[in-house]
Parts: C-alpha cells; sequence; structure tokens
C-alpha cells in the first residue's frame, strides 16, 4: 500500500521581504527562504506551501493579512493567471530598482570581478504595448481560473485564443485584452477567434490528441506602420482557409503582410516550415536612425523595437569607433547592430548560427547602402577560430549578443587569444554573463555597466558591459 504523503503547510502572517529572480517574491520564515508569486515586499500573507525542498520552498498567497507600500493596481484582467506580466502590481520605478539590483548582485556573486562605473538602469518610455510580436495558439482546451472551478459552472464552450499557461503545454489562458502589442492585435486575435466559432469547420487544435484545425496566430507591428499576420493551419483546407485569411483581409486593410503556414508537425515551432504569402508582402520593414530592416516571417529582431534602440546606442557608444576599427559582431542574428556601428567601422564581420538571418543580414546591408560588412553563418564555437580571424582580420572590437545560455567557453578562449582593445557583452541573462566576465578577467577590465530595461512588467532585464584590455 502506497504511502499518504504528508500534507504541505499553510505559513500564516507572513511577511514578504525581498524581490527574486524569475518574478517571485522573498519570504524567510525561520530558516527557509520561501519563493512566492504575484506579492510584494511588506505584504504580510499566508502561504500554503506547494513545493518543499531541504533550503527552500515555493508557495503561493491565500491570503493578505496587509499590503506593502510598494504596490500598483496590475491593469491586466489577466494578472496573476497569465505568465505574462508578473511584475504589474509594483510601480514601475520600483521594477527598476529591483532589476538593477538583480544585475549587481549576478555581476558582483557570480562574476567575482571589479565592476567599474555602474550606470543607472535605462527604462523604457513605453510600459505598455510596447512589443512588435506576439504569438498566440488555439486550444480545445482552455484553462480554468481557480475561480472558475470553484463557481461550479458548466462551460460547454472550452475554446480559447491566447497563451500557453507556465507548466501546461496543452491548456492555453483565452486572452481577451492583451497590454503588451497595440490594439490592433487584440482586434485581430478577437475578430479571427470570432468567426471560427460561428462558422463551420474551424475546430480549434488540440495539442494532445494531435487534431484541430486552426492552430496559430502570430502578429508583427512595426513603427514604420508596416503590419504582418501569420495564421497556423494543422492541415489544408482551401476553401476554408481562404475564406478566413480573405475575412482577415477585408476587415483589416492596415495589414501588409499577410500569411500562412500548414504545420503538421507535432509542435508549434515553423522555423523548418515554409510560409505561404497570402496578400501584400511577405515581409515588413522596420526603420532605425534611418535605416531601414527587413523582417520576415522567421527573423529575429528586438521585441521592443523603441527600446531597442537605446540599446544599440549603448553598445555602438561603448564600442567608441573612431571609423579605422575592424569590428566582430558575434550571434549578430539579422545583422541589426552589425549595420547600425557600419558607418563608425572599417569593417563589421558578422557570425550568427541560422542561415535565414545572415541572409537577411546581408539583405538589409544591401538595402541601406552599406558595403564594409561580411556575413557568415555557423556554430560559435566552430567558426570563430583562430584561423577564421587570420583569414579575415584581427578584431579591435567585439561586440557580442549571446543567447540566455551565454558564450561557449571555446569562444571565450578564442576571444582571450584574439585580444582585441574593447569587448561590449550585450546579455539578456546577467547570471551567465557573470560567468563569462569572470572568465574574461584573465585579460579584460569592466570598465562600465548599462542595465536596460527592454520589458516593463516582467522580471527580464537586459545588460551592456564594456570590457577594455589590460596592459601588458
Amino acid at each position: 500500500m502506497a504511502r499518504k504523503r504528508k500534507p504541505l503547510p499553510l505559513l500564516e502572517q507572513v511577511t514578504i521581504t525581498d524581490v527574486a529572480a524569475e518574478g517571485k517574491a522573498i519570504a524567510k520564515v525561520n530558516d527557509l527562504v520561501v519563493f512566492v508569486p504575484f506579492v510584494a515586499p511588506g505584504d504580510v500573507i499566508d502561504i500554503q506551501i506547494t513545493r518543499k525542498k531541504h533550503n527552500y520552498a515555493e508557495g503561493k498567497a491565500t491570503r493578505f493579512h496587509a499590503y506593502g507600500t510598494e504596490r500598483a493596481i496590475p491593469f491586466c484582467a489577466h494578472f496573476g493567471v497569465c505568465g505574462g506580466c508578473k511584475w504589474q502590481h509594483l510601480p514601475y520605478e520600483e521594477q527598476l530598482k529591483y532589476k538593477q539590483k538583480q544585475v549587481v548582485d549576478n555581476l558582483t556573486r557570480i562574476g567575482k570581478v571589479p565592476l567599474g562605473e555602474i550606470l543607472p538602469i535605462l527604462g523604457s518610455k513605453k510600459t505598455q504595448f510596447y512589443r512588435n510580436k506576439l504569438e498566440f495558439t488555439f486550444s480545445n482546451k482552455k484553462w480554468l481560473t481557480e475561480e472558475q472551478v470553484l463557481s461550479g459552472e458548466t462551460f460547454e464552450d472550452m475554446n480559447g485564443v491566447g497563451f500557453h499557461i507556465p507548466g501546461m503545454f496543452d491548456k492555453v489562458l483565452d486572452i481577451q485584452k492583451c497590454w503588451f502589442q497595440e490594439d490592433i492585435s487584440n482586434q485581430i486575435r478577437l475578430s479571427v477567434k470570432d468567426y471560427c466559432l460561428t462558422h463551420e469547420g474551424y475546430p480549434f487544435f488540440d495539442l494532445r490528441a494531435q487534431e484541430g484545425f486552426v492552430r496559430t496566430l502570430m502578429i508583427r507591428t512595426a513603427t514604420t506602420g508596416d503590419l504582418m499576420v501569420l495564421l497556423g493551419f494543422f492541415h489544408e483546407d482551401q476553401p476554408r482557409r481562404e475564406a478566413l485569411l480573405n475575412h482577415v483581409a477585408e476587415h483589416f486593410p492596415r495589414i501588409t503582410s499577410l500569411m500562412y503556414v500548414i504545420n503538421e508537425k507535432c509542435n508549434d515551432t515553423i522555423t523548418d516550415q515554409e510560409i505561404f504569402c497570402f496578400k501584400g508582402q511577405d515581409h515588413i520593414f522596420e526603420e532605425m536612425e534611418g535605416l531601414r530592416f527587413k523582417i520576415g516571417p522567421k527573423s529575429f529582431y528586438q521585441t521592443n523595437s523603441e527600446q531597442a534602440y537605446e540599446l544599440y546606442k549603448v553598445a555602438r557608444d561603448f564600442a567608441a569607433l573612431t571609423g579605422s576599427e575592424t569590428v566582430y559582431d558575434l550571434y549578430t542574428g539579422t545583422g541589426t547592430i552589425a549595420n547600425f556601428v557600419a558607418r563608425q567601422a572599417k569593417k563589421v564581420i558578422g557570425i550568427e548560427y541560422v542561415p535565414e538571418a545572415i541572409e537577411d543580414a546581408k539583405i538589409n546591408s544591401a538595402l541601406n547602402g552599406i558595403s564594409n560588412t561580411d556575413f557568415f553563418a555557423g556554430d560559435m564555437k566552430d567558426l570563430l577560430t583562430a584561423n577564421f580571424i587570420q583569414q579575415h582580420g584581427k578584431p579591435d572590437v567585439i561586440i557580442t549578443d549571446p543567447p540566455r545560455a551565454g558564450m561557449h567557453g571555446d569562444v571565450i578562449k578564442t576571444i582571450l587569444a584574439a585580444e582585441p582593445a574593447r569587448i561590449v557583452y550585450v546579455s539578456c541573462n546577467p547570471a551567465t554573463q557573470a560567468r563569462d566576465l569572470n572568465l574574461l578577467d584573465e585579460k579584460y577590465t569592466v570598465r562600465k555597466v548599462q542595465p536596460v530595461d527592454m520589458f516593463p512588467h516582467t522580471h527580464h532585464v537586459e545588460n551592456v558591459v564594456l570590457l577594455e584590455r589590460k596592459a601588458r
């Protein structure tokens, strides 16, 4: 007979003391650290422990006895259920304070190197409707909130269009209004949903059973006014597909790129799928400081366009280019940073793993009349070698913007061997950035640290570090 699990405790009248990583807050009960989401420092709450380890626990607030002074009223009806904006209950200035602290704590605790000048975080002018891309999922298994479940109501319509609930791969929270992207995004999503529910033959996808028809919706907006909509279907049904796409085109004439994909795979990723253009162009354009960037349905582009401009200005400022330098832009993506700094450099070499992104980077250079860039596709640790540097020239400055995992050890070794005068390290994960700074400390000194907030109301933070080669 299986042993019954010991019920997890309810901790009463506990004071929240700090904010931690991943958007959660911290309470300390005796020697136990407890992580709790959707609460703020100063809150006094009852905590139902949901997971307990030897030296920490996770829990959820079941009752509020008092609220802390560091609080804001969440503006989104989905706050507390959707995993998107976990910090809406914190005033924006407080969010910036905790993000600055997160960067400094990570660099100090993990990096263990002198940090030079630490500049105050650059906040985002827009704190709502700041994203240029959102991806929604259609599901016939709508997530029911705790209130809905406890209501005892029977829900006949379980169709939803929205975001996956964290930890639930097959359930989707039905979104009425999202504050991430300008409101045209909400209008398009709700219109598509309504059409599918009021016309025969548009079953929402069942990810677990692998059946249904309407699958995904991606919307991209640009500061130029361009608008891309990409609908994903599980199988081809030309009459119904065309009827839905014509409905979208007719009701939203602002769309400049209307596309679709037939994705018969088990997962929703479309990077390996053929995308078809139904109406308009197969791309949109973004602009930055007079430069135009072509963005396709698979292209990577920083999702906060206006704040990306501020981020790239920091990187260019830290690079301190005079026009005579050879610059290596590692993890170049579609060459946005490479093209952004090219006019201040002698030559820019961009390296990226994704071949399609490199093709976009070349197109973006040609589009802007930039002739001093070269782009190469390949795994960074395999491509960036001593031979590559010998062939293409020794870098005077390296700009690196790696994924969340940071840089591979072999890449760091090659950078140390190349000995550029300056390294500008852009990171979306200060923890792995700190680890890499510790390895670069062998030959480099951190001169400046500039945190940049790209994602208001979330715990994510970008950070730019300037390293200078130590005197030999």
